[in-house]
């Protein structure tokens, strides 16, 4: 399953332009994950979050449950970075965030909360360089995820130094103090943002973060194999000009 960006519209900047020649990805086949795999490991090991491995890849439960979309992002056909969405409700309540820091967010499942849990955020470290965009053109896909499944709060699990930069851009606070992640040498934070809340003016702000219904029906939808069951809009459909 895949979906061009070029059905965004409304951007601004470089990552604008970019959007016209870059596809996200949905990992399906078993080559698909492992070069995702492949890349986790060398992000990783390049920032000393992991220790060196023969297997040279990272995975983990979590990319098999059915509540989980892990993509690549491909720019002008190369793998550059890759993220995998968690899509946590009060019957999905599986994922990395929810399993290491059950008691921030357990009770807000059971009260009915929908979340999106963005982990794995990887980008190839010279892609990195050459395109800093990147970061955003990856992390656009939570932002669809959020439309699409009707969140009240997207997640972030985020390492101490990087937390002020989604602070500052992403409009996230901090909501659990960093704890050791499995499979990992560093703590990370657990970081939100009240989706309805904060969307108009990221909106506002990074119009590239925008998205149209087909788009994100293209990279979610699964043929209805995952769907959760469709919750009332919290607004209007966009229109994009």
């Amino acid at each position: 399953m895949q979906s061009s960006a070029r059905s965004v519209i409304s951007a601004v900047g470089r990552g604008a332009e970019l959007l016209t020649d870059v596809d996200y990805h949905l990992a399906e086949t078993d080559a698909e994950k492992e070069q995702i795999y492949n890349l986790r490991y060398r992000a990783y090991l390049r920032e000393g979050a992991v220790r060196e491995s023969a297997e040279a890849r990272v995975t983990d439960r979590y990319d098999e449950l059915p509540n989980a979309w892990t993509f690549g992002v491909y720019l002008r056909g190369q793998l550059c970075s890759s993220v995998r969405i968690s899509v946590l409700t009060s019957e999905w309540r599986e994922s990395t965030s929810a399993d290491v820091f059950p008691d921030i967010l357990l009770p807000r499942l059971d009260r009915g909360e929908v979340m999106i849990d963005p982990t794995r955020f990887v980008a190839d470290p010279d892609q990195v360089k050459r395109v800093p965009e990147l970061p955003y053109l990856t992390t656009r896909l939570a932002y669809m995820a959020c439309e699409h499944f009707n969140a009240d709060l997207g997640l972030a699990i985020v390492r101490p130094e990087h937390q002020a930069f989604y602070r500052r851009v992403f409009l996230h606070e901090t909501i659990a103090e960093p704890r050791l992640v499995p499979g990992l040498t560093k703590p990370f934070g657990l970081m939100a943002a009240d989706f309805p809340t904060f969307r108009k003016k990221v909106f506002e702000r990074y119009p590239i973060m925008r998205s149209t219904a087909f788009e994100r029906r293209m990279l979610f939808g699964r043929g209805g194999q995952r769907e959760i069951p469709p919750r009332s809009s919290l607004v209007p459909e966009a229109v994009h000009v």
